[in-house]
């Protein structure tokens, strides 16, 4: 069950950091503010984890996929 929450959480921070980077994108470039870069660079990196933690959970046997439908 902690697997499956460190996966959902990893989600929703990626969802914030995408959003993070909308709201920079749409507002007057400002030198103090952070580049849309950064969140975008966050939101890759936490996708690469999601898929390195989905692959570690399967080959563990933490979390098993769908049965085939044949």
């Amino acid at each position: 069950m902690l697997f499956k929450t460190v996966i959902v959480a990893l989600l929703l921070f990626m969802v914030y950091n995408l959003f993070r980077a909308l709201l920079l994108m749409n507002k007057k470039p400002n030198p103090d503010q952070p580049s849309m870069t950064k969140y975008i660079g966050r939101r890759l990196i936490v996708s690469v984890a999601i898929v390195v933690l989905l692959l570690i959970g399967l080959l563990t046997g933490l979390i098993t996929p769908n049965p085939r439908p044949y």
